[in-house]
């Protein structure tokens, strides 16, 4: 698979097979991530691979949160607004899966189940969670943010699907005492990992992209 085809063709996976993924082939994805380009070489990043007993275990304890009603605190707050043009792309978004799904993001109940599923990573086998210190700049923000773009390449290269995940981080305290994160960490965004299930409905919807001329300005 060429660079080109790796971008066009990865997609959000929300259904994953049981099996689990070599621990090898999950050390070549991160590996290859790690040749992300980021300021000064500083490679703000780090890596937490969940499996098995442990993977299990964080996702209940988190459902029970989340049904006890506790109020998330993400290290990295959610958006409470947005622009026009990002504001409409999320409305069509939202107007698009409710037409191919039956899916209303913007009913709080749809999100409750949303959450719930992102708790159990979406049945696969290995969740990741990417770090990095919280005296970090936003700059280093923006690094690790290439450093995630890359280890979903990598992985869709290795034939294994992936979906990026803020719910994840919706107990960033919890989840860092649980895991025994020193505070001083900075609780970014959790990712599932595995192989894709392609028959699921749940990964029948692919999201489009605004037309290029819409954020391209040239000048001469």
């Amino acid at each position: 698979m060429d660079a080109i085809d790796c971008i066009k063709t990865r997609m959000s996976i929300r259904k994953f097979k049981t099996d689990p993924v070599p621990q090898d082939v999950l050390m070549q994805v991160i590996e290859t991530a790690q040749w992300s380009p980021s300021y000064k070489n500083s490679q703000p990043w780090e890596v937490v691979v969940l499996s098995g007993a442990k993977k299990k275990a964080l996702s209940e304890m988190m459902l029970g949160l989340l049904d006890s009603g506790k109020e998330n605190c993400p290290d990295i707050a959610a958006p409470e607004s947005w622009p026009p043009a990002e504001n409409a792309r999320i409305a069509d978004l939202f107007k698009k899966r409710k037409e191919v799904s039956g899916i209303d993001l913007s009913d709080p109940k749809v999100v409750f189940v949303a959450k719930k599923a992102n708790f159990n990573f979406y049945a696969a086998p290995h969740a990741i969670y990417l770090l990095q210190d919280a005296s970090l700049s936003q700059w280093s923000l923006f690094d690790l943010g290439i450093f995630a773009q890359s280890l979903m390449l990598a992985a869709h290269a290795h034939g294994l699907g992936t979906v990026p995940q803020a719910f994840a981080t919706d107990y960033a305290q919890d989840v860092k005492k649980f895991l025994g994160i020193p505070e001083s960490k900075r609780l970014v965004l959790g990712i599932s990992i595995g192989y894709p299930d392609m028959d699921s409905p749940a990964n029948a919807f692919r999201t489009d992209r605004s037309d290029t001329d819409e954020i391209v300005t040239w000048m001469e």
